[in-house]
């Protein structure tokens, strides 16, 4: 089965949405990207801190309600269909709940007939810390415990360093991986 979709796995500015977009500058085919930050930035407001949506506590730690992961279904389906409809999608997540959030997207491509490609994307704590801090748009902290409880029980067939490799020698070893290079 030819893989029509890449799925990202890393912790918050672990370097993932670089490796998206240096993704689809080698593959020879555009790929559409989508991630886990334009999902969130796709809900409505109330949903933030109300215990039911997504709460980001002081020191960085991510939790999620109910609300969020019936939208978050609707919007994984969504995904799926795009690649069933013959349109490859690279996608970039934060599985907060490790193997259960692969088990998660496992079981909606397993239903659209998907096979995707499962990359963990590793980044030292220290090197993502001070990314966060550049960036200046996310809570001090949440690098440093996503770094690896992101990727427990999580099954890849292929891991990344974007602290210790470009972006683009990164995403140039995920296409010799497909076979697309």
């Amino acid at each position: 089965m030819t893989k029509r979709v890449i799925i990202l796995n890393g912790g918050s500015s672990s370097g993932k949405t670089g490796l998206s977009r240096c993704l689809q500058a080698v593959l020879p085919e555009p790929w559409l990207a989508t991630g886990i930050d334009a999902f969130i930035d796709s809900l409505p407001a109330s949903m933030e801190g109300s215990g039911d949506g997504i709460d980001v506590d002081a020191e960085g730690g991510v939790s999620v309600g109910p609300d969020f992961r019936r939208l978050e279904a609707g919007w994984m389906a969504g995904v799926a269909a795009t690649a069933r409809a013959g349109t490859p999608v690279i996608i970039d997540d934060v599985f907060l709940s490790g193997v259960e959030s692969q088990r998660r997207w496992r079981e909606v491509l397993e239903e659209a007939e998907l096979d995707a490609l499962w990359v963990g994307v590793r980044c030292a704590p220290e090197i993502a810390a001070g990314r966060e801090i550049a960036r200046g748009d996310r809570q001090r902290g949440m690098a440093v415990q996503q770094a690896e409880m992101v990727h427990r029980g999580v099954e890849y067939d292929i891991e990344v360093d974007t602290g210790e490799n470009e972006s683009i020698e990164c995403a140039r070893m995920i296409a010799e991986h497909l076979g697309q290079n």
